[in-house]
Formats: C-alpha cells, structure tokens, sequence
C-alpha cells in the first residue's frame, strides 16, 4: 500500500521493535472480518480488566460509558498501524487505574487493519476506528462482546481521523490522502450503514485531517492540512448530508492539523503542523464562521524541526495543553478573557518520541500521549488547580502508538 507525507513523517524513523499490546501483563492477539454488509466477527485475548466487558457504573442519560467519579480500572483502547514494521497487531485493548495512571494490558482486537484513529459512541457502547490505507475504510466495535459490527468504505484514501455527531446519529470521517470527508449514519445496534456524503476539498493538494462537530451541534469543521483551510459544513441531520457555509484560511504554509474548542463555544484553538504555530479562533455559532487569528508559541526552541500534532482544553475551560512532535514535549498554556487568549506556561519532556495524539481522562485527572516513534503511552497527572503535569510513571509499551483513547 501507499504512504502519505503524513505517514512517512512518524512512522519510517526509530521504528520500535515491541510486538505486544503489553510488556508488564497480559499480552494478546486478535483476528476478525468485517465487510460492506455491516456484518463482521472480531476475537481478543489476554487477561486485565476495563475492556467494557464488565458491569461498571453508569454516567446518567450515557448506559455503557463509566461514570467520571467510578473507581477501579477503566478501559483504554490504542490505536496502531498494523501495516508499518513494528506495528500492532490489532486494537490495543488496555485498562488504566484514575487513581495512579497505570496503565494494563489486555490483549489486541483484530479484524480492523491499521487502526490508527478511534472514537466512541456518546452511549459508551460502541467503538470506532479508521484503516488508515488506500482503501480507507471506518469500523464498528461493540464494546460489550468485542464483536467488530462491520465496516463501510469511507470513499477515500488514507482516512486519519473520525468523530461521532453529539446525537450519536452519525459519524463523520476525514481522508487525508484523498482530501475529502464522509458521513455515515449509525443505527440502534452503533452498526454504521452505507455512506450518505462524501465531499470533495477544492484545491490543488487537499488533505483532510480532522472533521469534528461545534459545541452549537449544527455545524461540522474540517480542517484541511493541505489548502490551508478549515470548512464549515451545517450537517442535516435527517439525510446525513453536508452543506458548506464558510471557509476559513490560515496564512499559506501553516498546515493547519487540529482544531479544538473552548467549551464556551466561542473560541477554539488550532494547532498548525508545518510552520510550528498555535492560532487563536473567534467562531460564531449562529453563522459557523471561524476567524483564525494568531496565538502564542508552541514552546519549541528552535534547535530541531517542530510539528504540533494536537492541541486539547480542560473541561473547565482553563487550561490548554499541546503535544509537540520534534521536540517531544507538551506545551501548557493558561486560557485567558472567556478563552479569547492563550498564554504559554512552559512546557514538559513526554518521555516519549514523537507525541502523535494526546487524550484526558473523562475526570480531567490524567493526560495521556500516544508517542509514535518510541511505541510507548505515556500518562501524567494532571493538577486542575494549576494545569501542571506531573509523569505518572513509566511509559507504557504499545507498538507504533499513534491513539490512546481513554474511557
């Protein structure tokens, strides 16, 4: 199969050579199919806890996901490619404790390949991942029995990222290779049926990196590495289609990667790849006109090639964290005048090479970042007072962690 620029970038250097979802306890290997029907079978083994399999307690109005305030072990899923020299195997399945951040392994869920990006349900139930090819393709894991529901083409090449619509009716996918992004709707069971979009970027070398819904819900961003351009799409949802309404534009060259949102639903915050940059966004929900502006530094120093990979705010809003790929660190910035303002407090090593996807825990408590090169988690604390980040431990071995999703 081919590989992306985006790809090539994190995966072809210092190549781990871990093979094992766990190196501490419990190791695993999966196998499964899935296919255009929505039908598919998936099998996991390996010992460990919090693989959303047990009676654990239940957040109001969301049956399946833990309640923030649960104790004991909660589930964590790792993404991987299974294609690169040194990769998974499968859906690294993983519990960690919200207490002490340790991280324990599971086993690995086959029958989706390359599943480097993962997203869940809003109900807790049901698991979603890209396969990163050419033949891009998004699947559905019932987290119950571990049965993977099936999987749909996504219409595209070298789908990087997903997202499910806040209803829980659709899910929304981008395709990095090809530039475009794709909708499909999800059914009772969290099955996914045939696709109902899929739009095409405009430009010369379109590279659709991520696609997430506003706070206002009616809106859907999709942020394009390639043009220099974030879209705006109102989403209907009774036919699962996309209408354009607004497009917005970096300056040429930022490589605009990933958008996040203040949970006041007037700012957001993007992290830009290629020249190393963090701009501020004012966004107005009645319009779903985004107006990218500046912001402060990554906290690179300059010495070596920096590429910010995601950029994350705390669920009360006062705090903003940035995981720097080159120099393998995490920003930490205070939010400032209603999330208007970034400040930058410094940042701290990830004890990792080159932190891909980083992820808080449903209580805020715990940071986790996904480092690619090094095939390892690693978990800090989180202080909500001051936004420090304390490393809770060693590293967790994980081969070509590019996700780590935490439930």
């Amino acid at each position: 199969m081919g590989w992306s620029r985006r790809r090539f970038l994190g995966t072809l250097a210092a190549l781990p050579a871990a093979s094992a979802c766990d190196v501490s306890s419990g190791t695993g290997t999966g196998s499964g199919t899935g296919d255009e029907t929505g039908a598919g079978t998936g099998t996991a083994t390996g010992g460990g806890s919090g693989d959303g399999t047990e009676p654990a307690e239940r957040r109001p109005g969301t049956p399946g996901r833990p309640s923030p305030e649960a104790s004991g072990p909660r589930p964590l899923y790792l993404g991987t490619y299974t294609s690169a020299e040194g990769g998974g195997t499968g859906i690294g399945l993983a519990s960690y404790d919200p207490a002490t951040g340790r991280i324990t392994g599971a086993g690995t869920l086959g029958g989706v390949p390359d599943p480097s990006y993962l997203a869940v349900h809003p109900d807790g139930r049901t698991l979603y991942a890209v396969s990163e090819r050419d033949d891009g393709a998004v699947s559905a894991v019932r987290l119950a029995d571990r049965r993977v529901l099936g999987s749909r083409s996504t219409g595209g090449a070298g789908p990087c990222h997903l997202s499910v619509h806040p209803r829980g009716r659709w899910l929304l996918s981008a395709n990095y290779t090809s530039g475009s992004v794709a909708v499909h709707p999800i059914d009772a069971s969290g099955a996914l049926g045939e696709r109902t979009d899929l739009v095409a970027h405009p430009g010369r070398e379109p590279r659709a990196h991520q696609i997430v819904t506003a706070p206002d819900g009616r809106h859907v961003l999709a942020v394009d590495l390639g043009t220099d351009t974030v879209h705006t799409y109102r989403l209907d949802e009774r036919k699962g289609t996309l209408t354009e309404v607004a497009r917005a534009r970096t300056r040429p060259g930022a490589g605009p990667r990933h958008l996040t949102f203040h949970p006041g639903g007037r700012y957001a915050y993007l992290a830009n790849e290629v020249d190393d940059t963090v701009a501020v966004c004012a966004y107005d929900p009645d319009s779903g006109r985004l107006d990218i502006g500046e912001g402060p530094a990554t906290g690179s120093d300059g010495d070596e090639t920096n590429y910010p990979a995601q950029i994350l705010v705390t669920g009360d809003g006062r705090y903003a964290f940035l995981a720097n790929r080159g120099h393998d660190s995490l920003a930490r910035y205070a939010v400032e005048d209603d999330g208007a303002r970034l400040r930058l407090l410094g940042t701290v090593p990830v004890a990792g090479d080159f932190p891909r996807q980083i992820a808080l825990s449903p209580d805020g408590r715990l940071l986790f970042a996904a480092n690619q090169r090094s095939g390892t988690v690693s978990v800090f604390r989180v202080d909500r007072a001051t936004g420090a980040l304390r490393l809770a431990g060693e590293p967790f071995a994980s081969p070509v962690a590019v996700c780590a999703l935490p439930l």
